[in-house]
C-alpha cells in the first residue's frame, strides 16, 4: 500500500485502493523496467511514499516515483496543483455552461524551461502527439505599458512565429514608444547595462554564487545614477514586475541568470521553444486535469483535504506525518519514505526541532523570504483592443502585468462555454506590490478591501493603458472581477496570503536546501529547494522533484533510471572566457570586463 494511516483523533480511517498493476506495468514497461523496479521493501511489495503536497513539484514527484514502480499517495490540504491551478468563479455559471475560469495568476512558461516540458510530454491528452505539451501556444508580441506614454511594443520572433497583425495606427504608435524610450534612454546608459550584461556572462560559477549573489541588482546596473526610463524598465522592470523582488535587494546572480537564459532562448540557443509560451485554455482544463488522471491510471492516489501538522522524527529517521483529514481529525499517516512538496512557508513549519536538528540545512530554511505576488481576473463583456501577449505596466505602483487570456484559447468561445453567456474575454493581472500606495484610495493594497483592489487595479490599468488618446478598457464593458481567494483579511491589520512567492534577495541561494536531507528517508521538493534555475518558478519546482526522486533512488539501491534533470543552456564559446574569469577569481582580480 502506498501510505498506512491511523486514527489518533477520532474519524473513519480512510478508504486505501492498490497499485493499479496495468497502469505500473505500462509504465514500468516504458522505462525498461520490471513492474516494482528494485525499489520494493520486500519481493513482490512496492516502497511506499508519502508526497507532502499536490502542487507542481508533488505531483511531479509523484509522476516519476509512479513510473518506476513506487506505490505513492500525496496528501494535499487544498487542490491539486496548488499556485498553478486555475479555479471556478463560484455561483458564476448560467445556461449549462461551466463557472467563469479564474487563477493565482496567469501561466507563463517560457522556452527557457526543459524539465517540465518534458513532463508536460508524457502526459496525454486526446488527440495531441506529445500529451499536454502541445497546448502550450506562444504570444507573438509583449508590451512594457507605459503611463502617460505611448507604450513599447516588442514582437517575439520565433520561426513560424507569423507575428501580430497591426494597424497603421499600431505601427505608427510602436515607433513612437520606441523613439521615446531611446531618445529618454541615454547612449551611455545602454552601453553601460549592456557592458554589465558582457561582465555576467563571462564571470565563473564561483564569482556570481559569491560576489554576484552578495551584490543588489540595482547596485550592479548603476541604477542610483541613471535616468528615469533606464531604472523603470532595465531594473525595476524585470524584477519586481516579474521574479517580485525589489531591485534595490534582488540577488544580481538571481536576476542576471534570468536575463541570460531570455537572451540565448530570443538567439534559438539551447531553448524548448518560444520564449513566451502560455496554455491554449485554463490551467486544470490543458494541464492539472489531464495529469491528475494519468497519474491515478498509474496507482497514485490522492489525499485531498489532508493538512499536514508535523514531520515527526525519531531514531534517526521520520517515523509518520500528523495530518488533518478533512473531517479535522488527527491521524498519523506513515509510509517508508517521505517527500516534502508544500511551499517553503508552510513546509518549515512542520519541521520540529528534533528534525531540523538532524539536518541544519531545515533551520536555514526560515532565512527565505516570501511575498506577495497575486492574480484577480476582470472578466469583459467586449474584448479589449490589447496587443497579444503579456503586458508589463512598469510606471504602476503596485507593478501589474497582465494577458488578455480569450484570443489564445482558439479552441474555446469563452461566451458559449463560461459564465452567463455575457463575457468574452479574461483579462488576468499579477499584482507584485502590496506595499505602496495606489492612486485611488493613497492606500497599500494590503490596506485596501477586497473591492478597493479591484477598483484600484482597474484605475491603474486604465491610467497605462487609456492614455494616449486612445480608450482602450471601458467601465462599461467591465463584467465582473474575481480576486484570489488564498489572500484575506484586507483592509485590517493583519491581512493573509496562503500563497506568497519566494523572493530572492541577496544571499538567498546561500539558504535554499538541497532535495536530498541528512534524514535517510526524507526529500524536498518544492520551488525554493536548490536547482540549476535559481528563481521560485514551475520549472524549478519540477527540477527538485527529480532531484528528491533521484535521491530516493540512490537511497534504496534502485536499479531504476534516474530522472533527467537538464540545467539551463551555457554557451560553448563563452565557456573559455569563464574558465579566465575562474583564474582571475581566484587571485582576487576583477572580471576583466568590469571597468566598474
Amino acid at each position: 500500500m502506498a501510505g498506512h494511516t491511523r486514527n489518533t483523533g477520532g474519524g473513519g480511517s480512510a478508504r486505501r485502493t492498490f497499485l493499479t498493476g496495468a497502469g505500473v506495468g505500462a509504465a514500468a514497461a516504458a522505462l525498461g523496467l520490471p513492474a516494482t523496479g528494485r525499489a520494493a521493501a520486500e519481493p513482490g511489495a512496492p516502497a511506499t511514499v508519502a508526497v507532502l503536497g499536490g502542487g507542481v513539484a508533488g505531483l511531479t514527484a509523484a509522476h516519476e516515483l509512479a513510473e518506476r514502480g513506487f506505490a505513492v499517495t500525496v496528501y494535499e490540504r487544498r487542490a491539486l496543483g496548488g499556485k498553478a491551478r486555475s479555479m471556478d468563479v463560484p455561483d458564476s455559471a448560467r445556461g449549462g455552461r461551466r463557472p467563469l475560469p479564474a487563477e493565482h495568476g496567469f501561466r507563463f512558461i517560457p522556452g527557457i524551461y526543459h524539465n517540465l516540458p518534458d513532463t508536460m510530454r508524457r502526459i496525454p491528452f486526446p488527440g495531441n502527439a506529445h500529451g499536454v505539451w502541445d497546448n502550450l501556444v506562444a504570444p507573438p508580441e509583449m508590451s512594457f505599458a507605459r503611463t502617460g506614454r505611448e507604450d513599447l511594443r516588442a514582437p517575439l520572433p520565433w520561426p513560424g512565429h507569423r507575428g501580430a497583425q497591426l494597424t497603421l495606427d499600431e505601427i505608427r504608435r510602436a515607433l513612437t514608444a520606441l523613439l521615446e524610450t531611446a531618445s529618454n534612454i541615454p547612449p551611455h546608459e545602454v552601453a553601460y547595462f549592456v557592458g554589465r550584461l558582457v561582465v555576467f556572462l563571462t564571470s565563473c560559477a564561483e564569482r556570481r554564487d559569491d560576489t554576484w549573489e552578495s551584490l543588489p541588482w540595482w547596485d550592479f546596473t548603476g541604477a542610483d545614477r541613471m535616468s528615469d526610463d533606464y531604472r523603470r524598465i532595465l531594473a525595476v522592470g524585470v524584477t519586481r514586475n516579474i521574479v517580485a523582488t525589489k531591485a534595490e535587494e534582488a540577488s544580481t546572480r538571481t536576476v542576471a541568470s534570468l536575463l541570460e537564459a531570455f537572451v540565448f532562448n530570443a538567439l534559438g540557443r539551447g531553448a524548448d521553444g518560444p520564449l513566451d509560451r502560455i496554455l491554449d485554455a485554463p490551467t486544470n482544463e490543458a494541464w492539472i486535469d489531464p495529469w491528475t488522471d494519468h497519474l491515478t491510471s498509474l496507482g497514485v492516489e490522492f489525499r485531498i483535504g489532508w493538512t499536514v501538522r508535523e514531520v515527526t522524527y525519531g531514531s534517526g529517521r521520520v517515523t509518520g506525518v500528523v495530518a488533518e483529514d478533512p473531517g479535522g481529525a488527527r491521524r498519523t499517516v506513515t509510509a517508508e519514505h517521505y517527500i516534502s512538496a508544500m511551499p517553503v512557508e508552510h513546509a518549515r513549519r512542520t519541521w520540529g526541532p528534533a528534525l531540523r536538528a538532524a539536518d541544519p540545512q531545515l533551520a536555514r530554511c526560515d532565512a527565505l523570504r516570501t511575498d506577495w505576488m497575486t492574480g484577480i481576473q476582470f472578466y469583459l463583456t467586449e474584448s479589449a483592443p490589447l496587443l497579444r501577449g503579456h503586458l508589463n505596466l512598469v510606471d504602476s505602483p503596485w507593478s501589474l502585468t497582465a494577458i488578455q487570456q480569450a484570443e489564445h484559447w482558439p479552441g474555446r468561445d469563452f461566451a458559449a462555454d463560461y459564465g452567463d453567456g455575457t463575457a468574452v474575454n479574461c483579462l488576468s493581472v499579477d499584482i507584485s506590490e502590496w506595499d505602496k500606495e495606489g492612486v485611488l484610495y493613497g492606500r497599500t493594497a494590503k490596506q485596501c478591501t477586497r473591492d478597493q483592489v479591484a477598483r484600484e487595479v482597474w484605475a491603474q490599468l486604465k491610467a497605462a493603458l487609456n492614455d494616449t488618446g486612445r480608450t482602450v478598457l471601458k467601465d462599461s464593458a467591465l463584467h465582473s472581477w474575481y480576486l484570489d481567494p488564498g489572500v484575506s483579511g484586507l483592509g485590517t491589520p493583519h491581512p493573509v496570503n496562503d500563497d506568497e512567492l519566494l523572493i530572492h534577495p541577496v544571499g538567498t541561494l546561500h539558504n535554499r536546501p538541497t532535495a536530498r536531507t541528512l534524514v535517510p528517508n526524507f526529500y524536498l521538493s518544492g520551488d525554493y529547494v536548490s536547482v540549476d534555475i535559481d528563481l521560485a518558478t514551475m520549472e524549478g519546482a519540477n527540477a527538485s522533484a527529480r532531484q528528491a526522486v533521484n535521491a530516493l533512488l540512490d537511497r534504496v539501491g534502485s536499479a531504476a533510471p534516474r530522472c533527467t534533470v537538464t540545467p539551463l543552456f551555457e554557451a560553448p564559446e563563452l565557456a573559455p572566457l569563464r574558465r579566465h574569469d575562474r583564474l582571475r577569481y581566484r587571485l582576487g582580480l576583477r572580471n576583466v570586463f568590469d571597468l566598474g
